[in-house]
């Protein structure tokens, strides 16, 4: 039971939300359209209370620079890594219905197509699925190979299978150390993971995680891979990487599970909401499991868990996970609320979005 001056506390933040809500809905628009400039043509942002007594949402800008068509907070975009949060969760998820163990080697789970290329660098009965999950497992991030990008600018349609990008990452980079010992972001490990998941699930990564989340249940109608929904790719926004348009290029680039997902601001939220909420997995340690800290012999550069890492906003606490485009949601449980946005082209700074910065300081005022 929460003490007198817990419930105080709450019941003060439930009114403050709720002034917020209703009073300061303005401010945090002009906080948006201050966030624009010629390299970022739009924003749109969601906010919710764990209470569901607070929730704002808001875009300015446009969704495409050359028609200026206005921004609407429903539009969809591509969430890019964020994908990888819902790619861990669908691989605890098969942990919970008994198709693997997180200390399994990943030889024990991978086509043999990709065990043969991976073999030639690496020793897959010594990278588990544990570490691969938290990005331990030594491997290459195969967007770092010197043709991966060439590739990309040259013939921005061109189509990548998850075979490809494997052999890609082995042909073109090392080893970046042995199993466990460090911290390295690798998009190759999650591609590794999404066909896992469309190997016990028997179907498309899109539809095996929707199967294993739950995602249509929980509501969200418009997280989608591209080419999956209608009205989701319709609604598309287009999105700027150095001053190019990217609404052309494949989604190939990330769609195996490094990324892959398009979603809006508010589904971010509600998936980050039933995560956190026990609404996804089936047992409560699950989620412990998921977040539980790691530690290497040296600092990480990433406070980096399982699909998910940690920052500090505000001198407080919060998950989150970033997108490659300009996406980000966080979870800060200090004040049990949920945060989401999505710049049209990468913010500048650090490792949280500024418009958290200052929407929060808004808040607070």
């Amino acid at each position: 039971m929460l003490n007198s001056r817990k419930m105080r506390f709450y019941f003060s933040l439930s009114i403050c939300f709720s002034l917020v809500s209703n009073s300061f809905g303005q401010g945090f628009q002009t906080i948006l359209e201050k966030e624009l400039n010629e390299n970022l043509p739009g924003i749109s942002v969601c906010i919710q209370s764990a209470d569901e007594e607070f929730s704002w949402t808001g875009a300015a800008g446009f969704a495409d620079q050359e028609s200026k068509s206005a921004l609407r907070s429903d539009q969809t975009f591509r969430i890019a890594s964020v994908t990888k949060t819902y790619v861990a969760a669908g691989i605890l998820r098969l942990m919970e219905k008994g198709y693997l163990s997180l200390e399994d080697p990943i030889s024990k789970h991978i086509s043999p197509e990709q065990a043969e290329i991976l073999s030639e660098d690496y020793d897959l009965d010594q990278i588990t699925i544990r570490q691969t999950l938290r990005h331990s497992a030594g491997f290459f991030d195969h967007t770092n190979a010197p043709n991966f990008f060439k590739t990309i600018l040259e013939k921005p349609d061109h189509q990548w299978t998850r075979t490809s990008q494997i052999r890609l990452g082995v042909e073109q980079g090392d080893p970046v150390g042995a199993p466990g010992k460090q911290f390295s972001y690798s998009d190759m490990g999650y591609v590794i993971l999404g066909g896992i998941i469309e190997k016990y699930t028997n179907k498309s990564l899109d539809a095996g995680l929707k199967e294993l989340l739950g995602l249509e249940e929980l509501g969200l109608d418009r997280t989608d891979f591209e080419g999956e929904d209608a009205l989701t790719d319709q609604l598309r926004i287009h999105q700027y990487f150095q001053g190019m348009d990217t609404f052309g290029w494949s989604p190939t680039i990330d769609y195996y599970g490094g990324g892959g997902f398009l979603s809006t601001t508010c589904e971010l939220v509600d998936f980050f909401q039933a995560l956190f909420q026990g609404k996804v997995f089936e047992n409560h340690e699950t989620l412990n499991i998921m977040l539980e800290p790691v530690r290497y012999p040296e600092k990480a550069s990433m406070n980096y868990q399982m699909g998910m890492y940690q920052v500090e906003i505000h001198g407080m606490k919060a998950y989150t996970h970033t997108g490659f485009w300009g996406t980000q949601v966080l979870f800060i449980p200090e004040k049990n609320l949920f945060m989401a946005a999505n710049y049209s082209s990468v913010w500048r700074g650090g490792a949280v979005a500024p418009i958290f910065e200052k929407l929060l300081e808004e808040m607070a005022d």
